[in-house]
């Protein structure tokens, strides 16, 4: 099973996040498709998640290049500091966890979602 990225392309659909994360786990993978640790990092999520039992959540990607003001708004609206890469979990409204760089693994967002 590939990983069911879900195009992140307008601010406005952090609202329905908000309201998906209320439902359902939701992550946020920030991407810089220009950089090999953004890669690295994306690579390492798409060969996870089969085994990640995140079947529940929905996963958001962000390609920071083409959507740089989406990130600034997340920062805001979350209340987290901009890296890249990056991951989000988002939960009742609130992002509950976040990772960057080398330290994003899906098994750490499966121990807070259960």
């Amino acid at each position: 099973m590939s990983t069911p990225w879900q195009p992140l392309t307008e601010a406005e659909q952090l609202t329905d996040i908000v309201r998906e994360s209320h439902e359902h786990p939701v992550l946020i993978f920030k991407h810089s498709t220009s950089c090999s640790i953004s890669a690295a990092a994306k690579s390492k999520l798409e060969r996870q998640w089969p085994d990640a039992n995140l079947a529940n959540a929905s996963i958001y990607y962000l390609d920071l290049l083409r959507y740089r003001p989406i990130s600034a708004e997340i920062a805001n609206k979350f209340g987290v500091r901009h890296e890249s890469p990056q991951l989000l979990l988002i939960q009742d409204g609130e992002c509950r966890f976040d990772a960057s760089h080398m330290s994003i693994r899906l098994s750490d967002v499966r121990e807070l979602v259960k």
